[in-house]
């Protein structure tokens, strides 16, 4: 067989390449093989290094039984504060959202038309005492002098009257008795014994009438009295008028009822109001009322005082106690629950009215369970699992938990450990599966 020059060049050229790519491919293979081993060498020295740790223990605790359920949060006291006369309000003082002590002025009203009222009121009292001083001039009684109907100068007057007549009478009838024994005797006309018995007629008869103007007088001083006490009571009307005038003054002035949180301000200045317009809406946010709803089944075992446990949605890692302050004796009959209200502390005013809240209601009874410290589980964000590594003869092992409920500074382990193993409680994203460990106090 006979090649060409070209065809040789071309073959040449093949087995050429071909050669430099095997040598190529050796190389690239030695070096895989380099990096591979280096990088198990590392992960080796890395497994073999020692981890310090501290260590704690899985305790078993009692754990109490409860209900969970659901409800809203509320203000303690609502108050849509209204004024309690009509006017226009000239001021307000406060503003949505703040914070206000019991008594804090929240708005004024017009007080020109009040003040005039009580100039009016006080004008009336000085009328009133007037009076009483006409009344008692009349009597002659001073500012402070008290009543007896025999110090009037007409009773004084018609006292006098009367005895002098009474006086007279006794002479009279004195002087008809020794007429009377005379004319028996002789030594006297019948004559003169008969004026002397019209003279004692007579006299008896001006002791009477005397007797009567004196019971006048004393009838028309009592009736004076009368006139003063009626007009003393006319001045305590008219300090009652005085007193109201001033109360209607201080009413324009609007307070808060209680200490609390402004959720609403509904008027503006100029506006007028009556005592049916709500002006400030105002919250009292400590404590708050938790409004839950209950099943029917759970009802009977839920009194007043229990523990409630609850968490909201702004505060996901925080739990907030509270009270169990009444419960429903009605259940809903379409729901088949009863309402549940608990009292919760809220001091720092965190918790807000209208926030939604999940609770528990801790019951009677229960069971036990497995509580570890909060800082013993790892929160791996990779696999979205939480882990708790157990440590057996210097050695890590890594165990999947499920968590339950927290309590201070623990955390309930619902499973993945058992009671009284012994857990690492530091450098948890050092460690993994058979990482050997050094436990240090």
């Amino acid at each position: 067989m006979t090649f060409s020059r070209f065809e040789l060049d071309v073959s040449v050229r093949l087995i050429i390449l071909t050669f430099i790519l095997a040598i190529l491919s050796a190389a690239c293979g030695g070096r895989s093989e380099s990096n591979t081993n280096e990088q198990a060498n590392a992960n080796t020295q890395e497994r073999e290094e020692v981890i310090t740790v501290t260590e704690a223990k899985a305790e078993s605790r009692q754990v109490p039984s409860f209900v969970q359920t659901t409800g809203s949060l509320v203000a303690d006291e609502t108050s849509d504060v209204a004024p309690k006369t009509a006017g226009k309000v000239t001021n307000t003082m406060v503003n949505v959202g703040e914070f206000v002590q019991q008594g804090t002025v929240l708005a004024k009203l017009d007080e020109n038309e009040a003040r005039l009222r009580v100039r009016e009121a006080e004008a009336g009292v000085v009328q009133a005492q007037a009076a009483v001083g006409q009344a008692q001039a009349r009597l002659g009684l001073s500012a402070s002098g008290s009543f007896q109907a025999s110090a009037i100068p007409e009773v004084r007057a018609a006292n006098a009257n009367y005895e002098q007549t009474v006086a007279e009478l006794r002479q009279a009838e004195a002087n008809e008795k020794r007429y009377r024994e005379l004319v028996e005797t002789g030594d006297v006309s019948i004559q003169n014994y008969e004026n002397y018995r019209t003279l004692r007629d007579t006299a008896r008869a001006r002791v009477n009438n005397a007797k009567q103007q004196l019971e006048a007088a004393a009838n028309a001083a009592r009736q004076n009295n009368q006139a003063i006490k009626a007009a003393q009571a006319g001045v305590d009307a008219a300090r009652t008028q005085v007193a109201t005038a001033q109360q209607a003054v201080a009413d324009t002035i609007i307070r808060a009822p209680f200490s609390g949180f402004v959720s609403n301000r509904a008027v503006a200045v100029g506006e007028f109001v009556t005592t049916a317009t709500p002006i400030i809406t105002l919250l009292r946010t400590n404590p708050l009322k938790l409004q839950m709803q209950v099943a029917e089944a759970e009802v009977p075992s839920i009194t007043y005082g229990m523990s409630v446990s609850l968490e909201v949605e702004a505060f996901k890692d925080r739990k907030f106690a509270g009270t169990v302050t009444a419960v429903n004796p009605a259940v809903d009959p379409i729901s088949r629950a009863a309402t549940i209200e608990a009292s919760v502390e809220n001091s720092g005013n965190l918790l807000r009215s209208g926030m939604f809240a999940t609770a528990r209601i801790a019951k009677q009874g229960g069971g036990t369970g497995i509580f570890v410290p909060r800082s013993a589980v790892y929160n791996d964000q990779t696999t979205q699992s939480y882990r708790v590594f157990v440590l057996q003869d210097g050695i890590a092992k890594l165990r999947v938990v499920q968590l339950g409920t927290e309590e201070n500074d623990s955390i309930q382990i619902l499973n993945g450990i058992n009671a009284d193993e012994m857990i690492a409680n530091s450098n948890l994203q050092q460690l993994f599966e058979g990482a050997k460990v050094q436990v240090v106090q």
